[in-house]
């Protein structure tokens, strides 16, 4: 059966739609409005933490956003000593994590608040997948022969390094000073260096290109790592929270996980 489309059906049709289309568009701007505003975070912490963090704390970092709806944490990783120079320039940031107390303790009171150290760790003698060199000690890193890779004595792994060496008095020639842990692991890894000196976790962030020869506890050093809010941040209370979190039982089980001792 055939339907006749009479001028008045047509007219009628036509407004009906020109109606509904706003209604529509209207709906659709309150949905994609809605999901915008849950996705946009409402507040943004940039924390400064040392090298040797950054595994670890891409995990805690996801950990903590997920259980802290709305906020955004993003890390700067480099140097200890670097990190401190950023913060006595002024660079926007809301907490900072080194590797030591002592740069830490470096700044101005006025810098930051009052530091918690959250973790520990301990240097190892990071070799070449199978150790092809056949070193056993520290002793061993004093063979000319060998090429040893460690970090500058103003990085806190390169003063721990400093310090256990000082302490066998062992004479090792490094040939380079690197600015991290992670330059160091990574000249090991490339084959650039036979040996280094780096942290325990950092090794075990590459077990398929480098081997980790322990130090005895007596004659290694325990690096401690201090966390605390920064006077510039703008979102002191949830910088405050951060901190704070990382000595939570959830976030102390992610740095056990990585290799991190207690504090």
């Amino acid at each position: 059966m055939s339907r006749v489309v009479t001028p008045r059906r047509t007219a009628a049709a036509l407004v009906t739609a020109a109606l509904l289309v706003p209604l529509a568009a209207c709906g659709n701007d309150k949905k994609d409005s809605g999901e915008k505003s849950s996705d946009t975070p409402k507040v943004k912490l940039t924390v400064l933490a040392a090298s040797s963090l950054t595994d670890v704390f891409d995990k805690a970092g996801k950990a903590y956003e997920k259980e802290h709806p709305g906020t955004k944490v993003t890390f700067s990783f480099a140097g200890s000593q670097e990190l401190t120079a950023q913060v006595r320039e002024g660079v926007p940031a809301d907490a900072l994590v080194t590797a030591d107390t002592k740069s830490m303790d470096g700044l101005s009171k006025a810098d930051h608040g009052t530091p918690t150290v959250i973790a520990k760790n301990r240097l190892v003698i990071a070799t070449g997948e199978g150790n092809p060199k056949k070193i056993a000690n520290l002793k061993d890193l004093s063979d000319s022969k060998l090429k040893v890779v460690l970090a500058a004595p103003e990085v806190p792994v390169g003063r721990y390094s400093k310090q256990v060496l000082d302490a066998q008095k062992l004479t090792v020639k490094a040939v380079s000073q690197e600015p991290n842990v992670r330059a160091v692991l990574s000249k090991v890894e490339l084959g650039e260096a036979d040996a280094g000196l780096v942290y325990k976790t950092d090794a075990a962030t590459a077990p398929k290109k480098v081997d980790a020869i322990d130090i005895p506890d007596a004659q290694n050093a325990v690096a401690s790592y201090p966390a605390a809010t920064l006077k510039t941040s703008e979102h002191a209370k949830d910088a405050a929270m951060f901190v704070k979190w990382l000595s939570s039982p959830e976030a102390q089980k992610i740095l056990r996980d990585a290799g991190f001792q207690k504090p």
